[in-house]
């Protein structure tokens, strides 16, 4: 399965989330690859606590290779390279995680058909050696979005199962963004529908939403809020529902949700079982949301109704 990850802006934590994802799935025993298409901003190796590649790699990164500069990309196993001690050694029952950093020096650039064949090549490859393959993209519409959507729309790629997930933060401009990004002009359906009716109409039902950084009105950690914040928090979350399901966010495409974590906020990382156990300092809830949307992110089908907020009016 191969994963695209995008968001409408920039700040959604699209990110960390994506890492999360694949570091929670690689511990469930799958072999895991995330590739940095971020051409602009290739930041995955600095969650992943690889000093070395915290803003992508000064040799053959994803960038250079795309471009025939690179016979392969680079590849570096997280469990090898990390240099935060709890990702250094590979859990019992683990499957591998690979990185495959972007270039330090790259930016956005417009493919042509040299470019396509070789991310066609890239996407062969990386699908016949790793169970889920997790490609972070640049935000909003981008050269890397057109070129992956380029590649997976060629007959070579027509048995290649792949999903689109859209992050956004629970927030009114968040929400508009995201719903701009796939049914704005020049977003992921309008771009789409250039390539065939099939096609599009495999991108719209791959197309899943992963809400960031949620607050819950009713939860334990806001009890120390006024009542009329409370007040105020619900009829905001409540408006938000309603705009989500009215903009086709809501729960019938929802795949998960990941609630407001301090760690997070502070510190873009992984959130590992250490964090809740020993430290103490991230929220058992955060690493439900990682684990859950970790399996049903890697599912050959998706299932409509898994939306945790039953109060999206459809």
């Amino acid at each position: 399965m191969i994963i695209f990850s995008t968001s409408g802006k920039g700040g959604t934590g699209r990110t960390v989330v994506s890492c999360n994802l694949a570091y929670r799935r690689a511990l469930q025993g799958a072999n895991v690859c995330y590739v940095d298409f971020d051409f602009g901003s290739p930041t995955a190796g600095a969650v992943f606590a690889i000093d070395e590649l915290d803003h992508g790699t000064y040799g053959n990164g994803i960038h250079e290779y795309l471009q025939d500069l690179a016979s392969e990309p680079e590849r570096h196993s997280v469990w090898t390279m990390s240099d935060r001690e709890a990702l250094q050694a590979r859990p019992d029952g683990a499957g591998e995680l690979v990185l495959c950093p972007g270039d330090a020096d790259g930016s956005e650039f417009p493919g042509d058909e040299t470019t396509v064949d070789r991310c066609v090549n890239l996407l062969q490859e990386l699908s016949r050696e790793f169970d889920l393959v997790v490609i972070d993209l640049s935000a909003g519409r981008s050269h890397a979005t057109e070129l992956v959507m380029s590649a997976t729309a060629r007959p070579e790629l027509a048995n290649l199962p792949w999903r689109w997930i859209v992050h956004h933060r629970w927030t009114r401009q968040h929400v508009i963004a995201a719903h701009s990004l796939v049914y704005g002009e020049r977003g992921l359906v309008d771009t789409g529908s250039a390539l065939g009716e099939d096609y599009q109409r495999k991108l719209l039902a791959s197309i899943r939403y992963v809400r960031t950084a949620v607050v819950d009105p009713d939860g334990a950690d806001l009890a120390g809020l006024k009542p009329t914040q409370i007040r105020w928090l619900r009829r905001i979350d409540g408006d938000l529902h309603q705009l989500a399901a009215r903009l086709k966010l809501g729960r019938m495409n929802l795949l998960g949700a990941v609630p407001l974590d301090p760690v997070l906020q502070w510190r873009e990382q992984i959130v590992t079982d250490a964090d809740i156990d020993t430290l103490d300092i991230a929220n058992q809830e955060t690493v439900k949301a990682f684990s859950e949307l970790a399996v049903r992110a890697a599912e050959e089908l998706f299932t409509p109704g898994l939306d945790p907020f039953p109060r999206d009016i459809v």
